[in-house]
């Protein structure tokens, strides 16, 4: 169960302390996790002022801290894959599996990424399958678990609900779940033979099993998230939520998905996070009494991957570069140059430069009256000078194919005013063809008025409007079911076809900027 001593700190460097007990009657355990890689396997980040990230760095970090204490797991807490750097994804994101399973990973979860494809790319880069991109490939060497990923006709779990380790003949639990909002921030096509449950109760379900099993030392990889406050510790949001009601037995809570730093504790429950994209790991060390089997001391630390004075691992940087080289002919050619950087930052108004310049893209490719994007779907910044269709996939790495529809005045102003549906995750749609206000103090089904065209002309309610969106967004992502009752419905090109032909066609240099084309009034 909980454990009687808990610490827990924030480590900047490369080794950590001697703070291991030695005892026959105990063991000692260390858990190495990571959360949010994202297929990252070549992407560097930053921390401190300092270079962070990239597989063949985290790697090295990973061994050296594995090499201090031979009773050390490997865990993931999801989205290793999804919205991955190109020399992953246009590899079906087998490289970033490859390399943690040289690392030898022992278990991890899945994340609403890895639903990106569907379920049946979901199981064949975990159990191994042939893809026509890629040809054959083997699959993960380590378990993924999953407890609230239910089939909808036999209301099983898609994969084991729980993993067991066995270390030093001590049994060590291990329960996986997922963000139950995965469903509105997928394809709902991928996932229409799931049903996503609620988190707590599929845990403690689980526990009770691991019980029965003689199991009292309980971990749990957890796809969802919060935030903590920097002067209090207090961490609060979803994975709170969640960890609160938790059964006591439940020692240790691997989180995810908010791509946030946590390290501390709720109800008497430690809960890490290291961040996202490989630029930091946790870890956590916890005591185990052999005789009880239960946690009686755990402390933690978010170690960042720095490349000072840090040797990249070779085994790791030839899986890279062969992945980098096989992909090279097609993402390192030109195909534009921008006059600036254009950010995908949003100002106070919920508008960005890039978030623009990419819904004009889509309402250019589509010619439609207007165009909507939703801002999750840009992941990375318009980088100033050449642009390689490398950036440009990298800016937009799901394939998501266009769809323009029909939508009344009355329908595009329901449309807007979904992006306040959720007062914790307002989500602002980017925008193309047209303008409007918002006003936070109204009610969240009226704070969008004073709808217009580009032009200045109003938008009539009752009138039919030509829309384009992504496939995502057409079949209710994000929760912007609006979009589902769209009429007269076309397919279009990939939303990164689109961009490309768009940026070619551009007076060179092309430039991007925020127009006010929302304006918030209060």
């Amino acid at each position: 169960m909980a454990g009687v001593l808990i610490t827990a700190s924030l480590l900047t460097g490369f080794d950590k302390g001697a703070n291991v007990e030695v005892s026959d009657q105990n063991l000692n355990l260390q858990i190495l996790s990571i959360n949010d890689f994202h297929g990252q396997i070549d992407k560097s980040g930053k921390a401190n002022d300092k270079v962070t990230g990239t597989a063949e760095y985290l790697a090295t970090h990973l061994k050296h801290r594995e090499a201090q204490n031979k009773n050390t797991l490997l865990v993931h807490a999801g989205d290793v894959v999804g919205a991955s750097s190109p020399a992953s994804a246009l590899l079906q994101d087998e490289p970033t599996i490859d390399i943690l399973n040289k690392l030898n990973f022992d278990v991890g979860t899945v994340g609403n990424h890895e639903f990106d494809e569907g379920l049946t790319e979901l199981k064949r880069i975990i159990d191994g399958g042939y893809h026509p991109k890629t040809g054959f490939f083997k699959g993960a060497n380590f378990p993924y678990i999953v407890a609230n990923v239910l089939d909808k006709k036999t209301k099983k779990p898609i994969l084991p609900p729980h993993a067991i380790k066995v270390v030093e003949g001590v049994k060590i639990g291990f329960i996986g779940v997922v963000t139950q909002t995965t469903p509105s921030v997928v394809t709902p096509e991928g996932i229409k033979d799931v049903i996503f449950s609620d988190e707590a109760e599929a845990i403690n379900q689980q526990v009770k099993e691991l019980k029965k099993q003689g199991v009292k030392a309980i971990m749990v990889l957890a796809h969802e998230g919060g935030l903590q406050d920097s002067t209090t510790g207090k961490i609060t949001g979803p994975i709170a939520d969640i960890t609160q009601k938790l059964d006591p037995e439940v020692d240790v809570v691997f989180a995810g998905h908010s791509h946030t730093y946590l390290n501390g504790t709720v109800d008497g429950k430690m809960i890490v996070q290291a961040g996202s994209y490989g630029n930091a790991f946790a870890d956590v060390d916890v005591v185990v009494n052999k005789r009880t089997k239960d946690v009686v001391k755990k402390s933690s630390e978010i170690v960042y991957t720095y490349h000072e004075g840090i040797t990249p691992d070779s085994r790791t940087h030839e899986i890279v570069e062969k992945a980098k080289a096989k992909v090279a002919p097609i993402i390192s050619k030109e195909v534009a140059k921008s006059s600036g950087i254009i950010t995908r930052a949003e100002n106070t108004s919920g508008e960005s430069a890039l978030g623009n310049f990419i819904a004009d893209s889509q309402r250019w490719k589509m010619s439609t009256d207007f165009a909507f994007m939703n801002p999750g779907g840009i992941r990375a910044d318009m980088p100033s000078g050449k642009v390689t269709w490398g950036d440009l996939f990298t800016i937009q790495p799901f394939g998501n194919d266009l769809i323009s529809m029909k939508l009344t005045g009355e329908q595009i102003r329901k449309v807007l005013n979904q992006q306040f549906q959720d007062p914790n995750r307002v989500r602002m749609l980017q925008i193309s063809g047209l303008t409007y206000k918002w006003d936070s103090t109204r009610p969240t089904d009226n704070r969008v008025y004073n709808l217009k065209k580009s032009d200045g002309t109003e938008i009539d309610l009752a009138k039919h409007y030509t829309v384009t969106t992504n496939y995502f967004l057409a079949t209710g992502g994000d929760d912007f079911t609006e979009f589902v009752n769209g009429t007269h419905r076309t397919i279009g090109p990939t939303d990164l076809d689109g961009l490309v032909e768009y940026v070619k066609q551009l007076p060179q240099p092309f430039h991007a900027k925020i127009e006010g084309r929302i304006t918030k009034v209060n």
